[in-house]
């Protein structure tokens, strides 16, 4: 992607610079009054609330509208002997269940990631804002890529727990062979708790954390810093200055690249997922062991695709949600003047 020819999209300012008196203040991730224009405080029980429902919406819909091929790169990750490439899975997942069997799974999907939405992003909303009162304004400037990490990781650890019961349905019901296990969720959930129990539905938890935590701190503090450079060094105006539907464009496209990178980082552990959703008994060890180094890098090439389009998407409804909502949307944190004083940038 051309970053540079993301500047046409934005028009430049005819206004000359505003005041002092007129600049948008710097970022302060304490909670304020209500601005004009927006439904609740930033930092609120309503604003975590309404930011939790575009988690829900974010993930649920866009995890659930790529069943078809998150599909095809779980059986290429357990089955790389009969499934031989993306096209290969695409064709051969029509010929056994028809134009139907490439949403098998559906329900799980929708089920399980809208409710990892509702962790991931309501919880990273409150985990930035109690780690940046407790270290400070100061120490939240100089360390946001940090803070960012620490609060996307605290958050992806619940969100995991909430996620892994329909993850694991919804790995055996696209992975198993045809007739040996149930093709719905009202299947398979009672026979996985029936033979296995409540654990059954947690054996992969350690690599999903595995797969997810990475994935999650890359998505969030890489999207941050992009939108950060993007705006810097790209459009050709301050945020503040930007329509909301430009706003969004910068969001997708930030959004994309933390996306290419969060598939780099998670795919091994997301192999190991798949592989020992479907083989009982494994361990880790024995799971690595039978893929090889390069079978826990099969899929890569479509998991890149789904998950860059994936993120991207996510980004563009929750930031989309939040324009709808009226919800607080300030701008990355600046140096405060404190700190400004402390480094001799300004005179008192």
């Amino acid at each position: 992607m051309d970053l540079s020819k993301m500047s046409a999209l934005f028009p430049k300012p005819l206004m000359a610079e505003s005041s002092d008196q007129e600049k948008i203040p710097s970022r302060h991730l304490a909670a304020a009054a209500v601005a004009e224009g927006e439904s609740c405080e930033f930092g609120s029980t309503k604003y975590f609330a309404l930011c939790a429902f575009g988690g829900v919406l974010s993930c649920g819909i866009t995890h659930t509208a790529i069943t078809p091929l998150d599909l095809v790169k779980c059986r290429l990750q357990v089955d790389k002997e009969k499934y031989k490439s993306v096209g290969n899975g695409f064709k051969m997942a029509v010929a056994e269940g028809g134009a139907a069997g490439l949403f098998l799974g559906w329900a799980p999907t929708l089920i399980g990631y809208s409710m990892q939405g509702l962790c991931k992003f309501g919880f990273y909303e409150v985990f930035k804002d109690m780690y940046s009162k407790a270290i400070g304004e100061e120490n939240t400037y100089l360390y946001k890529t940090s803070l960012y990490l620490a609060a996307s990781a605290s958050a992806e650890f619940f969100a995991d727990i909430a996620l892994s019961p329909m993850e694991c349905c919804k790995v055996r019901i696209q992975t198993s062979p045809t007739g040996t296990f149930p093709r719905t969720l009202r299947g398979a959930f009672p026979k996985i708790l029936a033979e296995e129990g409540v654990g059954g539905f947690y054996k992969s938890i350690v690599p999903l954390w595995g797969r997810q935590i990475p994935y999650t701190m890359m998505k969030f503090a890489c999207f941050e810093r992009t939108v950060e450079a993007l705006y810097a060094n790209v459009v050709p105006k301050p945020r503040a200055e930007c329509s909301k539907g430009e706003q969004l464009v910068v969001t997708f496209a930030a959004g994309y690249i933390a996306g290419v990178f969060c598939a780099i980082v998670s795919h091994p552990a997301d192999t190991l997922v798949s592989y020992l959703n479907k083989a009982k008994g494994s361990s880790i060890g024995d799971a690595v062991k039978v893929l090889g180094w390069n079978g826990l890098w099969g899929g890569l090439v479509p998991r890149i695709f789904m998950i860059g389009t994936l993120t991207a998407l996510q980004w563009f409804i929750y930031d989309g949600v939040k324009v709808q909502l009226g919800l607080p949307r300030p701008p990355p944190p600046e140096m405060p003047e404190s700190l400004k004083l402390k480094l001799g940038l300004v005179q008192q």
